[in-house]
């Protein structure tokens, strides 16, 4: 198990893999929030938990003024440096229940693999209080398809059998309807996309290594976890790549009224 429990801290010693080899987010996602929630080049993005800036990127491009709100020091100066040549981008040391950031002040409030670590009646209030009149909030995450191919099948076994936690912080698990009710007052709307990433065994090894309930060095699981997912990749490689297939669900909405 991670050595603090503490979800702002998760990814202190993950950084590089994070940066290396996490999946970025399909153009159709900004698409869609351009033609659901009104989403314009002058509109301020608030990015909760906005970590290296894969998100936020998607934003910033568009043209968009992002506040990216990240509690994890080293998570955050990994956004600022990759972020800099945006001179729209703003780095903030909040948290998604307490951003720092002024009343009223942005257009949409984002999360990207993130909501589920979050407090939602706290995160709810603090949307509320961020949001311009008429603002959305839309959390969005890169969920990997768990039995679309053989190595997709094999590669959930292992994390089952090796990870202390796998289960508890897996957001398909921890995000639910319920979930998503309480936040959005029981309307909100959905969308999916498909993603995908091809690695080598370097890059296999660097994508896993990248998430919070991977066995850190030193845990007694992690060679055999390790020593299992080469024999994984050697068993389903084809031409010394394997394939990650993504579903990236968007959920979007405004938040409920807290009455």
């Amino acid at each position: 198990m991670e050595a603090t429990p503490d979800p702002t801290r998760r990814f202190s010693q993950r950084v590089e893999n994070y940066v290396k080899y996490r999946p970025s987010y399909p153009v159709g996602v900004l698409e869609l929030l351009v033609r659901e929630c009104g989403l314009t080049t002058g509109s301020v993005v608030a990015d909760l938990g906005s970590g290296t800036g894969l998100l936020t990127r998607l934003f910033l491009a568009h043209g968009n003024w992002v506040r990216g709100v990240e509690p994890n020091p080293e998570m955050r100066a990994a956004g600022e440096r990759l972020l800099n040549p945006f001179p729209r981008f703003t780095s903030h040391p909040g948290t998604a229940e307490a951003t720092g950031l002024p009343d009223a002040s942005v257009d949409l409030v984002t999360g990207g693999q993130a909501f589920h670590w979050f407090d939602v009646t706290a995160t709810q209030r603090e949307c509320r209080r961020l949001l311009r009149p008429g603002g959305w909030v839309a959390w969005v995450w890169n969920q990997r398809q768990t039995a679309a191919t053989p190595f997709l099948t094999d590669y959930e076994r292992i994390l089952r059998e090796f990870s202390d936690d796998y289960r508890q912080v897996n957001h398909a698990d921890t995000v639910t309807d319920t979930t998503l009710r309480t936040f959005f007052a029981g309307s909100w709307c959905s969308a999916r996309f498909d993603n995908s990433q091809h690695f080598d065994l370097e890059g296999l090894l660097g994508r896993v290594l990248s998430s919070s309930y991977a066995p850190p060095a030193g845990h007694p699981n992690h060679i055999p976890f390790l020593a299992a997912l080469r024999h994984c990749f050697d068993r389903h490689q084809r031409a010394g790549t394997v394939d990650f297939l993504y579903d990236t669900n968007v959920y979007y909405g405004q938040p409920a009224d807290g009455k």
